[in-house]
């Protein structure tokens, strides 16, 4: 019988599963880390007490007007990709509106506590765009803010306007969604594509079925978009869904009826549970 060396008996260091990055990545420890983009958020909103946010939903690409004008006379320079350039310029009105929505809400909600207490915290996708507007607003204001990423090939990394500490990543889109719509307390969706879509029927399915039984105001914000976009009038023509759902969201073009809007909506609240004082 062949001899075996003695060393080569000995039990390697023993495996601690946590520490373990080929096993912590494997489908086995998959349930591991779905419940760890459950509780690392929720410690985080605990330690900075944040329990109500305002949620902005938009378009990643949409420019501020800054870099808009920038691109376009840049463009008119070269001659190349001016129509693409314009574009960006007379979208740029919604990373504007964005920005000072969230700025007003963020000063609002400053009113509401003592110093040193929060209420109504910006939250948005963390992304580029009407994400970095609203982000940029609530961060002018001088208030925290929120940012719930997610890893994508094309994504750049989280704008730099989010407060540290409530800056997170996510690799599955349905907790990142959770964290989205469980403390939210009011919904405004800028102009956007497939994503932000996804967030506006998502939501509304959730309203509509009661499944979210909270009072949760939904601003459908650019009315030129909106209305060119989504024909929902023709579902209720359809009887595919109530003249009422209609009710569930609210259309402006106008930051200070937005604004209005969702302030008279959480007041309304407030009342309807006193225990939500504002």
């Amino acid at each position: 019988m062949k001899k075996v060396p003695l060393e080569d008996t000995l039990p390697g260091d023993p495996m601690t599963a946590y520490t373990d990055p080929d096993f912590m990545g494997s489908k086995e420890a998959r349930p591991i880390r779905i419940l760890a983009e459950y509780l690392q958020p929720q410690k985080q909103f605990q330690l900075r007490k944040v329990d109500d946010t305002i949620l902005f939903f938009g378009s990643a690409r949409l420019k501020s007007r800054e870099t808009a004008e920038a691109m376009l006379e840049a463009a008119r320079k070269t001659g190349e990709g001016v129509e693409i350039a314009e574009r960006a310029v007379k979208l740029s009105k919604y990373y504007e509106e964005a920005r000072e929505l969230a700025y007003r809400l963020t000063k609002w909600s400053q009113e509401l506590k003592p110093e040193g207490e929060r209420r109504f915290v910006i939250c948005t996708g963390a992304g580029p765009g009407i994400m970095e507007a609203a982000n940029r607003g609530a961060h002018e204001a001088g208030g925290e803010t929120i940012g719930l990423g997610i890893t994508l090939p094309m994504e750049e990394q989280n704008n730099p306007y989010i407060t540290p500490g409530l800056n997170f990543e996510f690799h599955y889109f349905f907790t990142r969604k959770f964290w989205f719509l469980y403390p939210a307390k009011a919904l405004v969706l800028m102009p956007g594509g497939f994503g932000t879509l996804d967030e506006l029927f998502e939501t509304l399915t959730l309203l509509q079925t009661r499944k979210m039984k909270k009072r949760l105001p939904v601003v459908l914000f650019g009315e030129e978009y909106w209305d060119k976009v989504l024909n929902l009038e023709a579902l209720v023509e359809f009887g595919t869904i109530n003249a009422s759902d209609l009710d569930l969201m609210h259309r402006t073009s106008s930051v200070d009826d937005a604004f209005a809007y969702i302030t008279e909506e959480l007041r309304k609240e407030a009342v309807a549970n006193p225990g939500e004082s504002l």
